[in-house]
């Protein structure tokens, strides 16, 4: 089916339609079609919300509690879960999915696993198109869990508007560790499997991290025990982010936020489309004549640009 077909479907609310379109998305390789570009000047509504954290930290145990809690509230969700990539296929693994066991059955929930495809932040590079699809679709919050890959991924704190470092009691000992890290960017804070031994002290740790950071903010980051698993603390945490997003709206920084997360974008997507056009320069054929006849690698570096610009 023609994709302008597919969006005439997505503009009348049809999901096969939104899944083909980000499915479009992830295959294109920075070439979408004119047809789906619309999309995204309708941005704006959907409160975004990213999940992160270390690998094992129940990550998508409660996001699936979190969309049930926000379900109960009539809001409409979709859930990006980026998974680790296939060696095989190139594709996600789909672990996340399979662990969010009651979304899958609500029609007002929306889930969709991408692969990280090498991506280094977390996120995969059309998750934030997908993000921006979700938005446009009518989806009144988006989640966006990382793949939890450690200290990188710092993309989740420009892509959402309240970012959530889940850590589990075992994560205390490396909590100093981590401040360069995940502790820079959550907005809020979840020690997860909070059941396990050395649950308090480990919340303590987190809140000694934090005391520096709360110095001279609008917001001071909070530290919710939840067993995710069970259901415990979740409301807590929907609280939180409630109280978070209302910080942030009556501060300007929410607006302050999305127009720097949409200059980001712009850069993203400038530099994406110049790499594609320099690399794809018939003139760059001459790169080996210049290798071989250029000791300096600077100067031939610069050379091709001039030569590229100059064209």
């Amino acid at each position: 089916m023609d994709i302008a077909v597919w969006m005439e479907k997505f503009d009348q609310g049809d999901v096969r339609a939104l899944s083909k379109i980000i499915t479009c998305l992830e295959n294109s390789n920075g070439l979408i079609p004119d047809a789906v570009k619309p999309i995204f000047s309708r941005t704006g509504n959907a409160y975004r919300i990213g999940i992160t954290g270390p690998p094992g930290a129940g990550k998508s145990t409660l996001v699936d509690g979190l969309c049930n809690l926000y379900r109960k509230k009539q809001l409409s969700i979709g859930v990006i879960a980026v998974d680790p990539t296939s060696p095989f296929s190139g594709g996600a693994l789909l672990g996340d999915r399979v662990r969010m066991t009651r979304v899958g059955f609500d029609a007002g929930i929306y889930v969709r696993s991408m692969a990280t495809r090498g991506t280094l932040g977390g996120l995969a590079e059309a998750a934030l198109d997908a993000a921006d699809v979700l938005d446009a679709f009518g989806k009144d919050i988006v989640i966006l869990e990382t793949v939890g890959v450690g200290q990188s991924e710092l993309d989740i704190a420009r892509a959402a508007d309240s970012t959530v470092v889940v850590l589990v009691p075992e994560s205390g000992d490396g909590v100093q560790a981590m401040k360069a890290g995940l502790m820079e960017i959550g907005d809020l804070f979840v020690l997860n499997k909070a059941d396990r031994p050395l649950a308090d002290r480990a919340v303590q740790e987190i809140e000694a991290a934090l005391d520096l950071k709360r110095e001279h903010a609008i917001w001071n980051p909070p530290v919710i025990p939840t067993i995710a698993s069970r259901g415990e603390g979740l409301d807590k945490l929907i609280d939180a982010l409630d109280k978070h997003r209302i910080t942030l709206q009556e501060s300007g920084a929410l607006e302050v936020k999305r127009i720097n997360r949409r200059k980001e974008r712009i850069r993203q997507i400038a530099e994406r489309e110049l790499r594609r056009r320099l690399w794809s320069d018939p003139r760059l054929r001459l790169l080996d004549k210049n290798v071989e006849a250029e000791e300096n690698p600077f100067a031939a570096a610069h050379k091709l640009i001039d030569d590229f610009l100059k064209g």
